[in-house]
């Protein structure tokens, strides 16, 4: 064999996982900057970014790097880490929230606040959804409740007996203060048939 002729060359590349350039793009419509943060060489990174079209790209970076560029990225904005290595545990643990993918190393999935229990990338943005579904539905329950009570409240300490003789017989004011309760609880319950469609 002539030693200056090329005979043949393997590329190995990894395997991109279902759904990433959709829940990118996902996240992007709502201004969520998404940034790739890995420890593998830019060219492979760069090659990776250009289809599943992520905004920016930090590659060539050890475990303790990712987490130092997690911090940094915290003066500025809430950050969201997903990951499933070994080498992403100290990011994640840096993060303001972090999601493990399920079927991810042992040590990122403690380190993860939550743990997503496939391996596809969009359930992390169905997660966010529920989220902030979650948080209208805390914020009205609140709302109502308070509403509930500031007026029934004083009626049930005999507010309008001196001037109408209206009056709450004591087992009345305590169902309606069980009404108020059984409301929030059924407000929530709404919670499980939140559905994203595709």
């Amino acid at each position: 064999l002539a030693s200056d002729k090329v005979l043949g060359y393997v590329t190995i590349i990894d395997e991109i996982k279902e759904n990433s350039k959709y829940t990118i793009e996902l996240f992007k419509k709502q201004n969520i900057k998404t940034i790739m943060l890995t420890g593998d060489n830019i060219n492979s990174a760069n090659y990776v970014k250009d289809i599943v079209q992520v905004d920016e790209v930090i590659a060539e970076v050890l475990p303790d790097e990712k987490g130092n560029v997690v911090k940094k990225l915290k003066r500025k904005n809430n950050v969201l880490m997903i990951g499933d290595g070994i080498n992403d545990a100290v990011a994640l643990e840096s993060a303001n929230i972090s999601m493990a993918i399920g079927n991810g190393s042992d040590i990122a999935i403690e380190s993860a606040d939550f743990i997503l229990t496939n391996n596809d990338l969009y359930q992390s943005y169905v997660a966010y959804e529920l989220s902030k579904k979650t948080i209208k539905n805390i914020k009205l329950s609140l709302f109502w409740a308070f509403f509930y009570n500031v007026i029934c409240i004083p009626i049930a300490c005999g507010i309008l007996y001196p001037f109408f003789g209206i009056k709450f017989n004591p087992m009345l004011a305590s169902i309606a203060m069980s009404c108020s309760s059984v409301c929030v609880v059924l407000n929530a319950l709404r919670l499980f048939r939140f559905k994203i469609k595709k």
